[in-house]
């Protein structure tokens, strides 16, 4: 049987080109290798603009460790000195052991016990302010955030008559504990607020869903929803660190001893009317002054993100 040849294929009708409007002119695509170029070039231009921004705010601390190297007449000579070519610790000698103004080490003391005083007081204040606030509903409750409020927008500075008077007839006068309450009392409505934020964040059906699987509610909420606050924990901490640690005003108003003094009115004394200025030291006490806050920031750095892949998300 043989099979008949196959005839020509059907030929393809063509395709109708469609003819452009008159006067129309083609529109050019960027090619590939064009864009690329531009991001590129984008994304230098921002990393040289970060890198600028990074420097300028870098270079006020910088200036300062130099200059703390650096001898007296080097620090007022009219050369100017970018790196400590001639390196000494003559200033922090002077700074930590000179007997002519107040010690450094009963000020460092001073300052560590209010500074942990209030950031323990606060963080249980605030944290358990938050979560009767967010988690509860009772009479006054809106009132009581108003209130929070309120008292963030009147200045520190209108209270420093009354404030005296009160920690005076407290007896709490040059003492840790008095400087204490008013810097909790200025701390304690900025992280309630903050606190308040990251509480309500967190979903209470998280609770729910674990006291569904057999979890009581207090085991509920260390157990899902507190490792989900640690971000915000560790953010109002470093806030309230920061106010303790650094606050000047009320130092000076409730401090008037010279061995009760604070370190940032222990930096004071390095100014005085009838003597020259010892920028030397004073370089080097403002360095001994930043140090704890580095290292406290280096210790809370890693929690704070590290909450952020915990709780409800962990296995």
């Amino acid at each position: 049987m043989s099979l008949a040849p196959a005839g020509p294929a059907p030929a393809t009708p063509p395709v109708a080109a469609t003819a452009a409007p008159a006067g129309a002119r083609p529109v050019a695509t960027p090619a590939p290798r064009r864009r690329s170029r531009r991001r590129r070039a984008a994304s230098v231009g921002w990393g040289v603009l970060a890198v600028l921004v990074a420097a300028a705010f870098a270079f006020p601390v910088y200036w300062m460790v130099n200059t703390s190297f650096l001898p007296t007449n080097l620090i007022s000579g009219p050369d100017l000195h970018l790196w400590p070519d001639a390196f000494t610790l003559r200033n922090y000698e002077t700074a930590m052991f000179r007997q002519v103004r107040s010690p450094f080490v009963p000020a460092l003391g001073n300052s560590l016990q209010v500074t942990f005083l209030v950031l323990v007081a606060a963080m249980l204040l605030a944290f358990a302010a938050s979560l009767a606030v967010t988690r509860f509903r009772f009479r006054g409750r809106r009132a009581f955030v108003l209130s929070i409020l309120v008292v963030q927008m009147i200045p520190a500075e209108a209270m420093m008559i009354s404030v005296f008077q009160m920690i005076d007839s407290a007896q709490l006068l040059n003492t840790v504990v008095g400087l204490g309450v008013v810097y909790l009392a200025g701390v304690l409505p900025f992280t309630i607020w903050t606190l308040r934020g990251f509480v309500n964040g967190v979903p209470v059906e998280l609770e729910e869903a674990a006291m569904i699987d057999g979890c009581s509610r207090p085991r509920a909420f260390w157990k899902v929803t507190f490792p989900l606050l640690a971000p915000g924990l560790v953010s109002t901490g470093v806030f309230a660190f920061l106010q303790a640690w650094n606050e000047f005003i009320m130092a000076l108003i409730i401090m008037t001893r010279p061995e009760s003094m604070t370190l940032p009115v222990w930096l004071r004394t390095f100014q005085q009317a009838t003597k020259a200025t010892d920028w030397g030291a004073l370089m080097a006490g403002s360095v001994l002054v930043a140090v704890p806050v580095v290292v406290f920031f280096l210790i809370v750095q890693g929690r704070m993100t590290g909450g952020l892949v915990s709780g409800a998300v962990k296995g």
